[in-house]
Parts: C-alpha cells; sequence; structure tokens
C-alpha cells in the first residue's frame, strides 16, 4: 500500500494500542491516523480472534464509514478479517446486510452511530465479545449531537474494553465524554488544527458578483488536474455545478439529496478522474480520502474555523503538496480573522486580475475597530490567478506595509 514510514501519530499510538492502553489521540486530518489505530488492532484481531463482534468503530458520516471499511478490505486483504459499514441512506437490501452482520458477527463494524441506535432496536445484537471501540472524528460526531447516541450505545458494550478516541480538536466537551467512556487513557498530540505544511494557502477579497467569474478563471488558468469546491449550503453547491457545467468544465454536486449508490459512483469517477471538479457542502471535509487532489477552493469562508482546517486538508495528504484558496467578501472578514487567528498564521492575499474591478477591503477587527489595509493595485496589473509570483499580505493591525 505503499507505507515506508510512520507518520508522527502512528510512531506514537501503535505502540500504545498493542499494549491495550486506552488512548485520546488529537491529530488534524490526513496526518493517518486510520492506519494508526487499524493496523495495530488488526494485528490484534489476528492474533487473538473472537465470537461475534470484535471491534466497533463509531463515525460521523456515511463517507467516512465507507472510506475506512475500504482500507480495512486492504490492510487485511492476506488476513481472514471481516468488516462492514453500517450507515443510513441505502437500499432495504444493505439494512438486511447490515442486520445480518450486527446479529451474527462480524470482526469489525465501522457504523454512523444513529444507524447503529436503529439497528439495536431491533434487538437481536450481542456485543458481549466487543474488546475495541474506537471514536474516530469524536469532535464532528459531538457536533452533530451524536453525544446521547454514544452514551447509549457504549452502555450497551462490555466495560472490559480498550475504547481509542480521535479527534481533530480537543474542546471540553470531548473531554467529558473521555472522562465517562474511557480507563486512565493515555493522550498524544499531534499539531493541532493546523493545516499541512504542504498546503499552500491563498485568498481573494472578492464581493458576491465577482466570485463566479474568478473560479473559472482560475480553473481555466492554473492547470489543475483534481478539484474540490466547498460552499456552505447545499443551494450553492447545486447552482454552482450548473453555472460550471454550462461552462464546459467537467464538475459535479455531492450533497444530501444523492441517494448512496449516486454518492459512491461520483466518488469513485472522481478518484478515477473522471471528474475532475467536485462541488460540495462540508459533508465532504471529513473523511474523504482521494490522493492527488490539487487544489482546494472555499467559495465562501465555512462558519466553523475548524472547518476550514478539515476542508483544505482534502489537499497535500500523505505529505504530497496542494493548493487552497479561499474567497473573502466583505461580510466573512470576522469569520476570517477567526480562522487566522485559530491557524496562528497571516495568509497570501491575490489580487483580483486585471478587469474584475475593486474588491473588498480587509478589515482587521479589533477592540479599537477596523483598520483598513488596502492593496497597491497597480502592482499587479494583468496578473492571472493561476500565476502567483507576485503576491501581497494580509496585514495584522501594527504591521507595517510590505
Amino acid at each position: 500500500m505503499g507505507y515506508k514510514t510512520p507518520t508522527p501519530i502512528q510512531e506514537q499510538a501503535i505502540p500504545l494500542i498493542l499494549e491495550n492502553k486506552d488512548l485520546i489521540a488529537c491529530a488534524q486530518t490526513g496526518t493517518g491516523k486510520t492506519a494508526a489505530f487499524m493496523l495495530p488492532l488488526l494485528h490484534k484481531i489476528m492474533n487473538m480472534p473472537a465470537d461475534g463482534i470484535n471491534t466497533l468503530i463509531l463515525v460521523p458520516t456515511r463517507e467516512l464509514a465507507i472510506q475506512i471499511d475500504q482500507q480495512v478490505e486492504a490492510m487485511g486483504y492476506y488476513l481472514n478479517v471481516k468488516s462492514i459499514a453500517v450507515y443510513g441512506g441505502g437500499s432495504g437490501h444493505s439494512w438486511v446486510q447490515q442486520k445480518q452482520a450486527l446479529t451474527k458477527g462480524t470482526d469489525i463494524i465501522i457504523a454512523t452511530p444513529g444507524r447503529l441506535i436503529a439497528q439495536m432496536q431491533m434487538g437481536g445484537m450481542d456485543f458481549s465479545h466487543i474488546k475495541h471501540l474506537v471514536l474516530d472524528e469524536a469532535d464532528r460526531m459531538l457536533d452533530m449531537g451524536f453525544y446521547d447516541d454514544i452514551i447509549k450505545i457504549v452502555t450497551a458494550l462490555p466495560k472490559d474494553r480498550q475504547t481509542l478516541c480521535f479527534s481533530a480538536t480537543m474542546p471540553p466537551r470531548i473531554r467529558k465524554l473521555t472522562a465517562q467512556i474511557q480507563n486512565k487513557p493515555e493522550e498524544i498530540t499531534i499539531a493541532i488544527s493546523k493545516p499541512a505544511a504542504g498546503i499552500r494557502q491563498l485568498i481573494y477579497l472578492a464581493h458576491n458578483e465577482q466570485k463566479h467569474k474568478l473560479v473559472l478563471e482560475i480553473l481555466k488558468t492554473g492547470n489543475y488536474k483534481s478539484v474540490i469546491i466547498f460552499s456552505s449550503s447545499k443551494e450553492n453547491v447545486k447552482r454552482l455545478e450548473g453555472e460550471l457545467r454550462r461552462s464546459k468544465i467537467n464538475a459535479k454536486a455531492f450533497h444530501s439529496d444523492l441517494v448512496q449508490e449516486e454518492r459512491e459512483a461520483l466518488m469513485l469517477d472522481f478518484k478515477n478522474q473522471k471528474i475532475n471538479v467536485l462541488v460540495g457542502t462540508d459533508v465532504l471535509s471529513r473523511g474523504i480520502h482521494v490522493e492527488g487532489i490539487d487544489l482546494v477552493l472555499n467559495y465562501d469562508v465555512p462558519p466553523d474555523p475548524e472547518d476550514y482546517v478539515h476542508r483544505i486538508g482534502r489537499t497535500a495528504r500523505a505529505e504530497n503538496t496542494g493548493t487552497a484558496i479561499t474567497f473573502v467578501n466583505e461580510k466573512d472578514m470576522r469569520r476570517f480573522s477567526a480562522i487566522e487567528k485559530l491557524i496562528e498564521r497571516q495568509l497570501e492575499q491575490v489580487p483580483l486580475p486585471e478587469g474584475f474591478g475593486e474588491g473588498p477591503v480587509y478589515k482587521v477587527i479589533s477592540s479599537g475597530g477596523h483598520k483598513h489595509h488596502p492593496t497597491n493595485k497597480n502592482k499587479f496589473k494583468g496578473k492571472k490567478p493561476g500565476n502567483h509570483q507576485n503576491k501581497t499580505h494580509i496585514h495584522k493591525k501594527g504591521d507595517a506595509p510590505k
């Protein structure tokens, strides 16, 4: 599978998991945390097979459940280990398959909490042999309101088990949860909430009416082969897909109205580069593992700074490089300031190309009010979005102009 050396999270987590320690691991997306828990768990299952369900992995979304199931299949190709993903949105046949796996027992169950609760209510499940519980993207599950579901599931499991919690952030509610479900856990923290070093992060200050033309300019001049565009609403995603396709760009929308079979076919086509541009909401920002994404483009600034980190984490995975571009309008200034504060860096501002007119002026929000930092627009006349040789920085209060 191309593994040569462990990533930091793998290097620290694998020995602790093999020692049967409970674990709280804080690591950003794209750092290899799936292999960090799956490799040692597969090793343990191989050496100590058990009747019934051995390992339960809880995840926030169906996409992440499918991804982990695929990785288990790949990592365990030569092992007699069976797994199944349990999630909603499928056909009646998938419900029956999931029910059989849960009642008859399979080595590894990867489930979304809501679907697992629905299956549990039907009865007939034996969780008495479970030795390992994994919470992946735990912060996201709590953001989605799964706290009570998680507690309900955990109370049905054996107390004598190993519990592993993986999260990109460690807010107080995660501490509250782990205190209830873990036993003297070890802790690992890897670069909390910081984008991968290989991501080149750029911004355009653009009014809403300039964004569509700017997207087309970037895609047509930037020579990007694989692109994800994020927008914060399903309606915008659908509209963007139509606009891009009318401009002869090979784009498809990924949103909650698609049935599971359509989602899976869409992701397969994107991985195989039959689709060059995928337009989606934040459901795509977690649990989608596609190698070789050149560009992540934020059509609007996400409402939560953490979502920015997860969005741009779709590129520059596994120590590769990539580009992340964010459009910032006048209403998004405060949100964008929160992102820069979170990641502890100022992002490069690229001027709008010639003919686009004036963009909004960046306002630094502080206790002293607004401070404006206009850029020297003449210096950048004629430069295209795909050419970032000349740039200026967004400056915070007190910085000298560059």
